[in-house]
């Protein structure tokens, strides 16, 4: 089992002292001036926005307390079977590879199906590239939608397929057993892929792997292509798929580095945007943007508090920018390195949001199941919208702390304020254009650093608050009386498009290629029910701080890491 080279080495670096460079003494901060216009609108929050992704080799994912777990947390689409494991399994035998390998039984497509009913999820499936051909998934459409009349709405076609080697890294991390393993035949056998599944149901809708704008191999060019990845599979593909796909692991060394990468997306959505326009042509505003994969990994922390205000902000962030699929790696996951210490608390380099219970390192997790600051943060989405609330436009006077602000559909603000500081308390003013708040004391349902669970309680106002160190505040305001419905958001004008992101060497874009590690500069790579809940609080601020998650599987009595295998945590 190859072990996570790169991002176990920056875990305990970042641990041991680049972390703690992070944390000066705690000094009185400038009071950070927060303004929405709650007359504006970035679109609505998306019906299966908020998802997570799930893996045939996980036992206890339909166990009652997961499932709990994940309705709790406003969980809205499940991506199933996994990541790099989804190019070697067949659905249909509930087996993946040679059908060697030792997969457990309650985990197949008709259980997950029954679990995402027990959550009120859409699931999103990924067909089998690698190993599998154009009729495996037509078959898996007509057993889904036409025999069982699940109604599968998503299907990707394969998973990270760019990491099946062809850009100069070995065998790569992904399989994939056609022998031209180039941006043109993926293309070409993708539209094989979306004729035979639409032949059988018109209705589905197909996404094409792309690779994240800004992050390796994005822009690499192999032996033989006349061009990138994106702009081959897309000129070939461009008319049969609905939705692109990328994944979202930005990283960085250090938490603060982590914290800051949200600002990064609207650049990844231009140059995504700029790509579907160019190839799809008068359907192009159709075409969604899927991030089917989004995690911590790779930086400092994956359990610990700031992968916890990483969580909401990227989301959002996301949202904003007109995605309307955001999956979380991972339900369980499970890993192979020691616990670090970040910023005084834990971190047990886990890339789930629920714990597995396991040891690494001659130390253990919290019991299986118990939910890690991950969990918590994903969570605190519920306090901020429900599907078809309307974004609307903040912003902050200091990127110490990041707000999103949402209008509820029953006429209230919504705004949430996220406190990047591990050490200072941020004072906090806020001013509206288009929504007057009714005056009085607002409530606070808090999820604060340390904290095991969320707590109610008074405090500050509409227009002043003091947000604790490290901790997620969401202010659910009512309007002031004989103000409701006298503003209402209207579309926002088109913004100048960021500049789209370009590559820089050495850098990576998915869990798996930053878990590959190879040199700087080359061409391989381097570096309630159905709803968002609502916490039922009026003028309520929630403050989360937060807590993470694992997964194992149990082969002839060893526990055996998921999806460790030459594709890191990438698998099952």
């Amino acid at each position: 089992m190859r072990r996570r080279f790169v991002a176990g080495a920056v875990a305990v670096l970042a641990a041991s002292v680049g972390v703690g460079a992070l944390a000066p003494s705690a000094v009185a901060a400038p009071t950070v001036d927060i303004r929405v216009n709650a007359g504006t609108s970035l679109g609505t929050v998306p019906s299966s926005g908020v998802g997570l992704n799930t893996g045939y080799g996980d036992e206890h994912m339909g166990d009652p307390k997961p499932t709990s777990l994940m309705k709790a947390a406003g969980v809205r689409q499940l991506r199933y079977p996994g990541g790099s494991g989804a190019d070697d399994y067949h659905w249909k035998t509930h087996t993946y590879g040679d059908g060697s390998g030792w997969i457990p039984s309650n985990t197949d497509f008709d259980h997950f199906m029954a679990i995402a009913k027990k959550v009120g999820a859409q699931p999103i499936l990924t067909a089998n590239y690698g190993s599998g051909t154009p009729k495996e998934a037509a078959d898996w459409v007509k057993y889904a939608n036409v025999d069982k009349g699940y109604g599968v709405k998503y299907w990707e076609i394969g998973n990270e397929v760019y990491g099946n080697g062809h850009y100069g890294n070995g065998k790569g991390w992904e399989t994939d057993n056609h022998a031209d393993k180039s941006p043109k035949e993926y293309g070409k056998n993708l539209v094989a892929y979306s004729k035979a599944m639409k032949a059988v149901d018109p209705k589905v809708k197909i996404g094409a792997v792309l690779t994240t704008p800004g992050f390796w191999p994005d822009a690499e060019k192999a032996p033989g292509d006349t061009a990138d990845w994106n702009n081959t599979v897309l000129s070939i593909a461009g008319g049969s798929i609905d939705f692109v796909i990328v994944h979202w692991y930005p990283g960085g060394k250090t938490t603060a580095d982590l914290l800051n990468t949200p600002s990064r997306i609207a650049g990844v959505r231009s140059s995504l945007r700029s790509l579907i326009a160019k190839y799809t042509g008068s359907r192009a505003a159709s075409v969604e943007i899927a991030v089917t994969e989004n995690g911590a990994v790779g930086s400092p922390a994956q359990t610990s508090q700031a992968a916890a205000l990483f969580a909401p902000d990227t989301y959002m962030t996301w949202f904003e920018q007109g995605a309307t699929h955001v999956d979380w790696w991972n339900l369980h996951n499970g890993t192979d390195q020691a616990p670090t210490t970040v910023h005084g608390e834990t971190d047990y380099q886990d890339g789930g949001i629920l714990s597995a219970g396991t040891c690494a390192g001659g130390k253990c997790e919290p019991p299986r199941d118990t939910p890690f600051p991950t969990y918590w943060g994903i969570r605190s989405l519920t306090a901020l919208a429900k599907p078809g609330d309307t974004m609307v436009k903040s912003s902050s006077g200091n990127s110490s702390v990041a707000v999103h602000a949402v209008r509820s559909s029953t006429g209230g603000l919504n705004v949430m304020l996220i406190n990047k500081s591990p050490q200072n308390a941020a004072p906090v003013s806020l001013s509206y254009a288009g929504f007057t708040p009714a005056a009085g004391a607002v409530t606070t349902v808090s999820f604060a650093k340390g904290d095991t669970a969320l707590t109610t309680a008074k405090r500050g106002t509409a227009v002043a608050q003091k947000l604790p160190p490290y901790s997620i505040t969401t202010l659910q305001l009512k309007p002031a009386p004989g103000t409701a419905g006298a503003d209402k958001p209207t579309p926002a004008p088109t913004p100048t498009a960021p500049t789209p992101v370009v590559s820089a060497p050495g850098t990576t874009g998915t869990r798996a290629q930053g878990e590959m590690g190879a040199p700087v500069g080359q061409a391989t790579p381097s570096s309630t029910p159905g709803d968002l809940a609502s916490t039922g609080a009026s003028n309520a601020v929630v403050t989360y701080s937060a807590l993470g998650g694992l997964l194992v599987i149990a082969a002839g009595g060893v526990l055996v890491l998921r999806g460790r295998r030459r594709r890191g945590s990438h698998g099952r």
